[in-house]
């Protein structure tokens, strides 16, 4: 598959960094530091825009290793960016640690994931079937 994409930065394009990856790394387009402090949410640039054919979307995931290791995450997890959208791509960063944490131009902030996707046609009903789970969620099977 291949993706138009405008790249306004000095940065290189989004990549595989191994054969088997789902995810491709986003960098941060910022011309100053951002530092997030605990609690602290913040949108990051990219600089990117894409433009993906009807029946897929790219989702904007974490990085493991920002968040293992200093609390980063991304809010909205996993962001949607839509076929029709042409706007840059930003991602919405928080600070869940205890220590502040600074973002500097280039760094890799959020991974981004081609998907395909169904439309659904709902169809209003007054029952639904029943199955086994029924209406259990939110941990009903236990944690063992």
């Amino acid at each position: 598959m291949k993706i138009r994409i405008v790249n306004r930065t000095q940065h290189p394009l989004p990549s595989y960094k191994t054969a088997l990856s789902a995810g491709m790394d986003l960098m941060a387009d910022i011309r100053e530091p951002v530092t997030l402090k605990p609690m602290e949410r913040k949108l990051v640039a990219t600089g990117l825009s894409i433009e993906l054919p009807e029946g897929y979307e790219a989702q904007v995931r974490p990085r493991s290793g920002l968040a293992i290791k200093n609390g980063i995450t991304v809010l909205n997890s996993p962001g949607t960016i839509d076929a029709d959208y042409r706007g840059e791509i930003c991602v919405i960063l928080i600070n869940l640690s205890d220590s502040d944490y600074t973002v500097h131009d280039g760094d890799r902030i959020a991974q981004m994931i081609i998907a395909r996707h169904e439309k659904a046609e709902m169809i209003e009903t007054e029952e639904i079937s029943i199955t086994e789970r029924g209406a259990g969620g939110f941990g009903h099977s236990g944690i063992r």
